[in-house]
């Protein structure tokens, strides 16, 4: 064929296959999403913006991510099925152009006291096959440095079945070799409860001994059960019990008794605490009932394993020197150093794959970590990074990958290193969806879809699709903040007084000396791992002055709601109680108001195996929850189902005045509006809470406290841009108000906002822990003498 006729002939037509480039969504209507209809473009990074509560989770994860994993969970047998997690289909017409989700969310890791960064990532288990193989002396399988396999010795007769006359007895020995310490059985540390807060050994049970909140000398179920139970004399002091009924009341082992003709089990007062106190999630707990743990339980090291959670026997074989403990307890970014270091042939395969893991964590900026470092102690931020490791080397492609605000908990510094991880991850052909607020993560994105225009029932809808400067000049709330930079104050608030820190060596610490102002708006900065929880919640005493709101998060179930959670629906179903006649009790869902067809539910659920299950809403309380008689009373005009579909801000409108006034109620109601909730309903469930809904509504509650001294961890998690602004109204008001604040922050707008700063560094891990400033954000700035300084400089324009 000539030149002139190649020229002349037509494009060939696109192949089918190359015409499936978009991912079409089509009327979803999950949560508040009002029949959201959009097109992301596959193969690139697409960053879903908008105000907290504005319908972006259900959006990428409730809606997309949802449907991609059931539609994968169908692929396999129903007997496998059976076993999976089940999905319903999300509330959506059409969803086209679908691929595999893999979805890297902000979820704490397991607070199980045997998960660390270790067994989580499975490098311990790799770590595990090297020294079973290297270690000397030998020990034998990898088990034997598991610190959660236990050792075990058994022997006996056996029964051998071969035919219906061949049976016999054979004598057979079993023994397993693991490397948990016996002590702590592989936790690590041992409690020890103080006996002093539990009762006063002055008194005797029927005088009233027990100091543990909720047990009244008249409660059957406790402190009758220890006086009838005829182990103990009750009208005798504690301190003059024998040996024996000392053993009977603190440790007996549970025994069946019968008191006033009832079938009861006794138990001795220390497992019985164990099992009533410690065995429950410390931030689900009431707050006097948090306070009394944190009061009578103290955590310490093992003894015999020095927390190292091993054996003695784990830990004598070596490879180099080194055991495993010690190969745990280094920093990630020393312990890849080390592993280079070893070349054995018999297991090169190995030291490959182990050392691609831990190089994985350097880059990805959780190199100051150790393995043994509990996974529940991990940040939103850092365990959101751990899960992001196994990905990192991924020969995948054309995957979905769904990131829930990956910078959360990072320093300006490290937010660069993500955006190049995610450009990473797009650029080997895979789909990269993002949920942000911070705007150095949005500007890298090849299209950006905001939702709004508010939060709630105000939100849901698709403001704006296109490109970042189509965003800024859009005219939404995203595109209007988004160059929004907070000015650094022309004149500082003077101190009250010091808080004196001497000698804080609490992780990585130096032995850090460094009086915090009071009275004042103080900012503690630093890289990730520098220190900055270390020195203000490990270093700070806790005591009845100080209100310490960490970054844990808030439990709840469907039944859960901001009402419940806050302690507000005690002084409304109070007040309905009164203007009525009759009991609080007939006023909450969970108790004698529920209705009786779905308990309190409002809906019914039918549980399909396999398959998921199916909630219908209930046709008798047609899903207000109760009963109907209960929705007869009511209080300013309104029955107690309405009051709880009220949002925050006609609540307090409605609870602080006329008729329904209820000075308590509105005081919590203020509280939630003034962190920005104005826009929840009071009885919206728990689980259907953004993270940065939950953050703020953990800070209204904990704002009821009385203290001096407020310290709150990264508060700007999960906040819009536009909410920052609110954020920083409500420190100035809790300042001016006589408190002094301390916060962790990252987030450069409330950096520049405050009166003092104290900068912690230069790094993280062994490379951090020691003070490189300290003085006001302006002198910071003009230093420069620190990575925060500098990024704080830029962020100003200075």
């Amino acid at each position: 064929m000539s030149k002139a006729q190649s020229a002349d002939k037509p494009p060939a037509a696109p192949h089918a296959a190359d015409s499936h480039g978009l991912i079409r969504v089509h009327g979803a209507r999950e949560n508040n999403l009002k029949d959201v209809s959009i097109e992301l473009p596959k193969r690139r990074l697409t960053v879903i913006t908008g105000v907290s509560g504005s319908g972006k989770s259900s959006l990428v994860f409730g809606t997309i991510a949802a449907e991609s994993q059931r539609l994968i969970n169908e692929t396999y047998s129903t007997f496998v099925q059976g076993f999976m997690p089940t999905q319903a289909r999300p509330e959506v017409d059409v969803l086209d152009g679908l691929t595999t989700a893999i979805i890297v969310d902000q979820q704490r890791m397991g607070a199980d006291p045997r998960s660390t960064v270790g067994t989580a990532t499975d490098t311990n288990a790799m770590l595990r096959i090297l020294f079973s193989r290297l270690g000397r002396p030998h020990l034998g399988p990898p088990g034997a440095f598991a610190f959660n396999v236990a050792s075990v010795h058994a022997s006996g007769g056996i029964t051998v079945e071969r035919g219906a006359a061949r049976t016999r007895t054979v004598k057979a020995t079993f023994s397993r070799t693991g490397g948990m310490c016996t002590r702590c059985e592989g936790r690590g540390t041992v409690t020890d409860i103080d006996l002093t807060q539990l009762y006063d050994d002055a008194k005797s049970i029927a005088e009233g001994a027990f100091t543990i909140p909720g047990w009244k000398s008249d409660s059957f179920w406790t402190v009758r059960l220890y006086a009838e139970s005829g182990f103990l004399d009750p009208d005798k002091p504690i301190r003059k019990y024998t040996k024996r009924e000392m053993q009977d009341f603190l440790y007996r082992e549970p025994t069946k008794v019968k008191v006033e003709g009832v079938n009861l089990t006794y138990e001795g007062l220390i497992p019985k605490i164990q099992k009533s106190f410690l065995a429950k999630d410390k931030e689900a707990m009431q707050p006097h009932i948090r306070a009394f743990v944190e009061r009578a339980v103290t955590f310490a090291a093992c003894p015999d394993c020095d927390g190292t959670r091993l054996s003695e026997a784990a830990r004598s074989s070596k490879i180099k020197e080194i055991s495993i403990a010690d190969a745990c307890a280094m920093e990630i970014r020393d312990l890849a150093e080390w592993v280079r270091g070893l070349a054995e042939p018999s297991v090169a395969p190995l030291l490959a794959a182990l050392r691609q893991t831990l190089d994985s964590f350097v880059e990805i900026g959780l190199g100051y970590l150790s393995l043994d470092r509990a996974a529940g102690t991990l940040s939103g931020g850092e365990a959101q990074r751990v899960k992001m490791i196994r990905h990192l080397g991924s020969s995948l492609t054309d995957v979905t990958y769904v990131f829930d605000e990956p910078t959360i908990g990072m320093h300006p510094h490290d937010i660069q290193r993500m955006n190049g991880l995610l450009l990473r991850l797009r650029d080997k052909g895979n789909t990269v969806l993002v949920v942000e607020h911070k705007p150095e993560a949005i500007a890298i994105a090849d299209h950006v879809v905001d939702l709004g225009p508010g939060a709630g029932a105000e939100g849901g809808t698709v403001c704006y699709e296109g490109t970042v400067e189509g965003l800024r000049a859009a005219g939404t709330v995203t595109g209007r903040h988004l160059d929004d930079r907070a000015a650094l104050k022309e004149t500082v608030r003077r101190p009250t007084g010091r808080l004196a820190i001497r000698g804080a060596s609490t992780h990585n610490l130096r032995d850090v000396d460094v009086d915090i102002p009071l009275g004042v708006l103080t900012v503690v900065t630093g890289v990730a791992g520098s220190g900055k929880s270390s020195l203000v919640h490990g270093s700070i005493p806790a005591g009845e002055d100080v209100v310490s709101i960490d970054q844990s998060a808030i439990r709840g179930s469907r039944r859960s709601n901001p009402a419940t959670y806050t302690g507000l629906l005690d002084p409304i179903r109070k007040a309905f109680a009164k203007a009525n006649g009759v009991k609080p009790a007939l006023f909450s869902a969970n108790s004698e108001g529920a209705c009786p067809a779905c308990n309190g539910a409002g809906v019914l659920y039918t549980d399909l195996a396999m398959m998921a299950g199916v909630a219908v809403p209930c046709e008798e309380c047609e899903g207000k929850r109760f009963q109907a008689s209960v929705l007869e009373y009511r209080l300013g005009g309104r029955d107690i189902s309405e009051v709880l579909a009220m949002p925050v801000t006609e609540a307090e409108e409605f609870f602080g005045a006329g008729e329904a006034r209820t000075p308590a109620a509105h005081t919590i109601l203020g509280r939630l509006a003034d962190v920005g909730l104005g826009y929840l309903s009071l009885g919206q469930p728990l689980t259907t809470l953004s993270g940065g809904e939950r953050q703020r509504l953990k800070l209204a509650t904990r704002m009821g406290e009385k203290g001096g001294i407020y310290i709150l961890d990264e508060p700007t998690t999960g906040l819009h841009l536009a909410d920052v602004e609110q954020l920083l109204g409500l420190l100035d008001r809790l300042v001016d108000s006589g408190k002094s604040v301390i916060v962790v922050e990252h987030h450069q707008a409330v950096m520049a906002h405050a009166d003092w700063s104290v900068d912690l560094g230069p790094g993280a891990g062994h490379d951090g822990g020691r003070i490189v400033f300290e003085g006001t954000p302006a002198d910071l700035v003009a230093a420069r003498s620190t990575l925060t300084g500098e990024h704080l400089a830029a962020y100003v324009g200075r």
